[in-house]
């Protein structure tokens, strides 16, 4: 899997706006697009990667599966609608964006119909979304982690989700950070403000580039052409081991997606002040 690790992200913008960010989007030179069935927006990503006359193979297109298509009998007729919607033939990358609330579906099964899905080729790879470690094993015991392309997961800089981030590294999968500007809150933040200043970048900007010094993905938002742009000049920069650490000093468990439906998250692991990198629970 080639996945760009600055993709640009379609949640919460619907008609137009989801068409003209995306087609905006690849003009500057995106070439990752995340959408999800429950977005409402594939048919707009659709049109949006239609009129580009970008070759296909050139943009890679990530959608997911929602809570009530995870059966195993509906899992593929429903991707095959997202594929109708996106005008694909295949889709390079279909998470489960969700776990069954209460393991109402098997995770087994749904896994295994993902991975059928791959292997019927509607999907380049499959992965998995919102998966504390608890889940990521019992994914990996189901599939194996090899067949597990990344786990999409908010992530910023009060939210670090340590846990898991350690544990997907120790079994080869990636992480996606979804939020990673943390509804723009890293705007405001003395700290990253400045970060920026000293580089004259964005708040944005140095967010995004300490989490791809990480190794993560990013995938954020906008509608505003200038903030795409500014987006894209992110994997350019270059962090001091000075401000990476000040990164890591800002995490405070603060998670902004937690619906009634999410999982039994992992505890909050802070770094203790002056420890070098070592951590707490909390």
């Amino acid at each position: 899997m080639h996945m760009p690790r600055l993709g640009l992200g379609t949640f919460r913008l619907q008609g137009r706006q989801a068409i003209d960010s995306v087609r905006t989007g690849l003009e500057l030179g995106y070439r990752h697009i995340d959408t999800a069935q429950i977005y409402g927006n594939e048919a707009e990503v659709g049109s949006a990667l239609a009129d580009s006359g970008i070759e296909r193979d050139e943009v890679f297109v990530t959608t997911k599966i929602w809570t009530a298509n995870l059966g195993g009998e509906v899992l593929a007729p429903s991707l095959k609608e997202s594929l109708r919607k996106l005008r694909l033939e295949q889709v390079d990358l279909t998470l489960v964006h969700w776990p069954s609330h209460g393991g109402a579906v098997p995770l087994r099964e749904t896994m295994e119909a993902l991975l059928a899905a791959r292997e019927a080729g509607l999907t380049g790879a499959i992965g998995i979304s919102n998966f504390p470690v608890a889940l990521m094993r019992e994914a990996i015991d189901a599939v194996g982690a090899h067949n597990i392309a990344t786990n999409q997961v908010e992530l910023h800089p009060y939210l670090q989700n340590r846990q898991v981030a350690a544990f997907a590294r120790e079994s080869g999968i990636h992480l996606t950070a979804y939020m990673p500007l943390a509804y723009g809150k890293v705007m405001d933040d003395p700290v990253i403000r400045a970060i920026a200043a000293r580089l004259q970048a964005t708040a944005a900007q140095v967010t995004l580039a300490w989490l791809l010094a990480k190794g993560h993905a990013v995938i954020p938002s906008s509608t505003r052409r200038a903030h795409l742009e500014g987006n894209l000049q992110a994997p350019g920069l270059a962090l001091a081991p000075q401000d990476l650490a000040a990164f890591e000093s800002l995490d405070r468990g603060e998670r902004l997606v937690d619906p009634e439906f999410a999982p039994d998250w992992d505890r909050v692991i802070r770094p203790v002040p002056g420890s070098g990198g070592r951590s707490r629970s909390g």
